[in-house]
């Protein structure tokens, strides 16, 4: 008897071809059959009523590291049809970790990644320093399947200690972080992240940013004995840079025979012509051998903030992030004294122009309030957008959120040909950071809905090959990424006209952490992780654990 059988069902394999009808079977987590009607009996029928049933989406940038540890269906990925995340991006991952250096590391996962002190102070029990002793950690309690990379930063932590952000590291050292690096793809990295851009608690550059480029190749060197990934987070903001380091990359795959991938890659109008020149040189570098894969990501951003904690908004205006960063009360003395905040507006709106008045009130106790814009508003109270800001920042003791809309791929125009490219790895999702800013996820919806469904940019098949099997190939997930007999049974069932609809709910689904904003899994019907039903529309999350390390 089958364990699962799937009726009635469209099936886009992740190969790319057509869809066909069929039925699929499972046994033993795995996929038995696919394709044609099968009669066998199952122990449980899911009937996809003509829905797409596709492999399980793969989401390569996640920074899942802390909360896998206490919530193990990594929600709400599972609920979008993401069967397997990569963590442990942008330099940052939990191991390897001296017990001396978990202040250290938290610190970066907060201020770099936005998560609360909820995520890490009492949410799950410091058990490893190994990179081995982290993954067993995670045993047991996984609902997808994870693929972590080994960070750079804490790489270089474990083995020069308060010098790693401050030196280059000698020949001797450099070999320690070598043999460092083997432990953790031996006990399932499936690669290496490092980042040119990111700041620690201090807004110091993270330890990353101190290795010598010879540091960073005596690394791939390694990734080379096992055929794992370098994961890169170049500087973004420059069209200029980011095309230095696709050079980079390209000459770090082509020496060590490696594949490389770089995110996000942004359209914005400040850089309209940013990812065609990225593109355009991207392919150059692959023609003459390399593997290099700009990751872009669906949607556009969306900042949601309150004063409740300090939020990367405010990063390039320090007077203010420092500011967030004081205990509560501290804060809100801050913003009622009068010099202070003359100071803070000043600083917000030099020359009286302010950049903040299409700030919008996206939380309220006043509803009246919400969806007005600051400029508006300060409009109504004879004050400034920054003003207002602070004004209605103290009157609601916090509890007020802002929402900053469409931060980059304001143009979809240009969005949905970037991502039908053969160069583009569709990523970046961020999922599992920003909690409270802008990861608001559904990412997979957005493409299957605003690039697909709605504006033709990508076939269903393209869509689904890109974030299933292209995905599996890229990172080396061979057991993953296709309906296939044999392989994994991770396993999609959504509605191609529905997906995506989803509207944006505000949830508080941890203590302590706040209110953030998640796009509801619309469209989604099930979805089986390893032979096995994780979430439905009509059940919800189940007890179902049957992730594993989707390295080799």
């Amino acid at each position: 008897m089958l364990d699962i059988l799937i009726r009635n069902g469209r099936i886009v394999d992740g190969s790319g071809r057509p869809a066909f009808p069929g039925d699929i079977a499972i046994e033993g987590g795995r996929l038995r059959q696919v394709g044609g009607r099968i009669t066998a009996e199952a122990r449980r029928v899911i009937d996809a009523g003509g829905r797409v049933v596709a492999p399980g989406f793969i989401d390569p940038h996640t920074h899942f590291d802390a909360q896998l540890l206490w919530d193990g269906q990594a929600r709400p990925a599972l609920e979008h049809g993401v069967t397997t995340v990569v963590h442990g991006n942008c330099s940052l991952s939990l191991a390897p970790l001296r017990t001396e250096h978990r202040p250290k590391l938290v610190g970066m996962f907060q201020q770099i990644e936005e998560m609360p002190d909820a995520a890490f102070d009492g949410a799950f029990e410091w058990t490893w320093e190994s990179f081995g002793d982290y993954v067993e950690a995670m045993r047991g309690r996984l609902a997808v399947n994870v693929a972590p990379l080994a960070g750079h930063s804490p790489l270089r932590l474990w083995v020069l200690g308060e010098e790693a952000q401050g030196r280059a590291a000698t020949a001797s050292e450099i070999r320690a972080m070598q043999d460092l690096l083997r432990e953790s793809l031996d006990a399932g990295a499936v690669g290496l992240s490092t980042s040119y851009v990111d700041v620690d608690e201090n807004l110091f550059p993270v330890p990353s940013r101190f290795a010598h480029f010879e540091e960073l190749d005596a690394l791939c060197a390694v990734l080379s004995e096992y055929g794992r990934i370098l994961q890169v987070v170049p500087e973004f903001y420059s069209t200029d840079i980011t095309i230095a380091r696709v050079d980079q990359l390209a000459d770090l795959s082509r020496r060590h025979q490696i594949p490389t991938t770089f995110s996000p890659l942004f359209d914005s109008a400040a850089m309209p012509a940013n990812v065609a020149r990225v593109l355009e040189r991207v392919g150059e570098q692959v023609q003459e051998g390399a593997r290099v894969w700009p990751q872009v990501q669906t949607r556009p951003i969306d900042i949601s903030f309150s004063f409740e904690q300090a939020s990367l908004f405010f990063v390039g205006v320090p007077i203010w992030y420092m500011i967030l960063r004081l205990p509560r009360e501290q804060r809100q003395a801050a913003f009622r004294n009068e010099a202070t905040r003359k100071s803070l507006i000043e600083a917000a709106e030099p020359g009286g122009v302010s950049p903040w008045g299409h700030l919008q009130v996206r939380h309220s106790a006043d509803p009246n309030l919400i969806g007005r814009t600051l400029a508006d508003l300060a409009g109504e109270r004879d004050s400034s957008p920054a003003g207002v800001l602070i004004d209605l920042s103290l009157e609601e003791d916090f509890g007020i959120h802002f929402l900053s809309a469409q931060m980059g791929h304001e143009d979809p125009t240009r969005v949905g040909p970037a991502l039908a490219n053969d160069l583009v790895h569709i990523g970046a999702s961020d999922a599992g950071a920003h909690i409270q800013s802008f990861a608001t996820y559904g990412d997979t919806g957005y493409l299957f809905g605003k690039f697909v469904r709605d504006g033709g940019y990508l076939s269903l098949e393209s869509a689904v090959r890109k974030v299933t099997a292209e995905t599996a190939d890229i990172w080396g997930l061979r057991d993953r990424g296709r309906l296939s007999p044999g392989l994994a049974a991770d396993v999609v069932v959504f509605d191609p006209e529905t997906i995506g609809r989803g509207e944006e709910v505000p949830v508080n689904d941890m203590p302590e952490q706040g209110m953030r904003y998640v796009r509801d899994a619309h469209g989604i019907h099930s979805v089986l992780v390893g032979g096995e039903l994780g979430w439905s529309s009509d059940q919800g999350y189940t007890d179902a654990r049957a992730g594993v390390l989707a390295v080799g």
